[in-house]
Parts: structure tokens; sequence; C-alpha cells
């Protein structure tokens, strides 16, 4: 009799155990993609000075073209390039690429962060691609005099298997200009959800591309004309220039993990459609600040909702605070479009090449008697 109900307990024991396991979805993609970090090096049989010889020559990425494998510091020719996330990094060539395939889950939206660099020409182009979409991201303006500049896309899974391919279409004088690659990840965005006191998605920019953990200047959000989906759910950049998105480890961010950077003036605009009732009272509230790296001088936010505007100055002295603003407004339509740029520009105290602006966070909007 012992041994039978043994045997039964054993029998419940593993179907338990075994519902368990079925039940434990697969974790989100978070973080880097295979060799992301270019740390796995071509064999030195594979390499003639710098540039790699085979398709598969990388490990985990195909080639093709002229990919150098570059290490960070002085470099022949008398100048000097940056890696800030590692020792090494892939410079693309004149109409080079590296691919890999990604596998993903159908219908489910994920987004690239990836260190990209101009190393020679003013008019360098990285273009990104999986199958359907594809983004030219121009990096004449560098963000981050340091050669951190950091940039995320988002794009939606049609099948299982994705091949993601960078490629420099561009032709210079000089072959081995191009941009620099130093680390690429991955992250599956997961759907939003409403909160009951705000009608603003994500207004806390909670959800948002993967961060580099150790090392960061911020991730630049493309504008919707180069990103038809968004890698801020919820946002829309629909400025000529990137919005900063900042995390709380490498900056001052107001409330919670993470926040937005304006670092172009007017040209950095970030707006959301909400939904409300025509005729009804709401009030729009958000905080603005600096992100404690060395930003200064005075700012000024403007919000915008339906016919409403807002200006909201802040005096900032580049060491880290915040302000509160409130904007109230009647709903006109059944649809209403938020809005917020930074009135000026602004660059770092003691770095004039580094575009900096005030911090957005906190967006709220409630209903208002």
């Amino acid at each position: 009799m012992a041994l039978f109900l043994a045997l039964c307990f054993a029998i419940i024991l593993s179907f338990c155990q075994g519902s368990a396991h079925a039940a434990i979805p697969p974790r989100p993609l978070d973080g880097l993609v295979e060799n992301g970090n270019f740390e796995q090096a071509p064999a030195k049989s594979n390499l003639k000075k710098r540039a790699i010889i085979g398709k598969y020559s990388l490990p985990k990425w195909e080639i093709s073209g002229i990919v150098e494998y570059v290490s960070g510091g002085p470099q022949p020719g008398g100048f000097y390039l940056a890696i800030p996330r590692g020792v090494h990094a892939v410079r693309l060539g004149n109409e080079a690429s590296i691919s890999q395939t990604l596998t993903v889950k159908p219908g489910s939206i994920y987004a690239l962060t990836f260190g990209a660099t101009r190393t020679c020409a003013q008019d360098e182009v990285l273009r990104v691609s999986v199958p359907g979409q594809s983004s030219d991201l121009p990096l004449q303006t560098l963000y981050s005099s340091n050669g951190g500049d950091t940039y995320a896309l988002a794009w939606k899974a049609t099948s299982k298997a994705v091949k993601v391919t960078f490629h420099n279409p561009g032709i210079q004088e000089d072959p081995t200009c191009g941009p620099l690659l130093d680390a690429i990840a991955i992250k599956e965005m997961l759907p939003l959800k409403y909160s009951k006191d705000n009608l603003v998605k994500n207004g806390g920019f909670e959800v948002g591309p993967h961060v580099f953990k150790n090392f960061s200047t911020g991730i630049l959000l493309p504008t919707r004309q180069q990103d038809l989906i968004s890698p801020l759910p919820g946002w829309i950049i629909e400025s000529l220039k990137p919005v900063k998105y900042i995390d709380n480890k490498h900056f001052f961010v107001p409330t919670g993990f993470a926040a937005i950077e304006m670092v172009a003036g007017r040209e950095s605009a970030i707006a959301q459609v909400i939904r409300t009732i025509p005729n009804k009272f709401y009030n729009l509230t958000f905080t603005i600040g600096d992100a404690k790296n060395a930003c200064h001088g005075s700012m000024m936010v403007e919000a915008f909702a339906a016919r409403e505007t807002l200006k909201v100055p802040y005096v900032s002295q580049g060491k880290g605070g915040y302000k509160t603003a409130t904007l109230r407004f009647r709903a006109i339509s059944a649809r209403t479009r938020i809005t917020f740029y930074s009135a000026y520009y602004h660059t770092k105290l003691h770095d004039y090449g580094h575009m900096c602006g005030p911090v957005l966070d906190d967006v709220r909007v409630f209903p208002t008697h």
C-alpha cells in the first residue's frame, strides 16, 4: 500500500512540475544579441590588418564589403577612435554591411539599441533594415562628444526568424571611412496598459528600449519619418531631430527609471494622441528639469493640448532638479494631441560640442471640473 501511495505521489508531482514548466512562458528578449559587443574576435588568419576576410569570419555575424575589426584608442593616420562600451567594434566601409538572424515572436514589437558613431566624413549614414522596413540614420550630428552616441529603432516581427542588417550605403574617397558600431542589443516591447488615473500611455517613460548598463550617454530616438514604429511605446517623435531617452543610473531623472531629454530645441518634439470627451475639461500635468549633466542656462518647455499652450521656464544649474507644471484645457474632439518641445538650444557648460536640453517626465492627463 505504501509503495502504491508513493507511486501515486510521484506521478502527481511529475504532472505538477510538467504543468509548471508548461505554464512558464519564455522570458522576453532584453540584452545583447549574440556577439553584440564584438568582443569575440575573428581568427587572426581571417584578418588582413584590420579588414575581416570571409563572409562568416566575424563570429555570429555575416559580413559583406569592407568591414574592419577595430580596437579603441590611437589609430594609424593620427586620429583616435573612442569605443566607450568595450574594447572592440566594427567599422563599415563603402557599401559594407553586417547582418544577423534573430529568433523572435511573430506579432511582437522589438527595439534595437546600438552604439553608432561616424568616424571620418560629415555625411555618414547608417541604414538599419529588417524585412519590410528600412531606416536611414544620418550620423553627421554628434550628440555626445566622447563617441557614445546610441540609437534605438523598433519594428513589428512578421516571422519567427528576422534578419537584421546594418549597412553603410555611402561611398567615400577613403573606403575605410564609415560608421562605427560598438554594441547592439534587442528588447521585446510588451503591450502597454492604461492606468486608472492617467489617460496618457507610458507617461513616465518607464517602458523603452534596452539601456546599456556599463556605459550610457542616453539613447537617441529617431523621428517618425525614419521610424514607423516608435521605440518609445505610446509616443510619437514628430520632430526633425531625435529626442534622448535617459535612465536614472547615468542621469538625474525626476521620478522612476527613465525620462526624456529634449536635446535639439524646437527640432526635438514628442507627442501623444489621447482619448477625450468633447467639451470636457482636463488637467495636463508634467515635470521638467535637468539631467545633472552640466546642461545649464534658461530653459523653456512648451506644452500644447487642444487649443491651449503653456510655456514653462526652468533655470538649470546643470546639477539636477525639477519642477511640476499644470495646463488646463477643454477637449474639442474625441482625440486630443498633447505635444512638448524645448524652446531653446543648449550645450554643456564646458563642452559646446555636446547638445543637451531640458528633461520631461511624469506626464499625466485626467478629467477635472
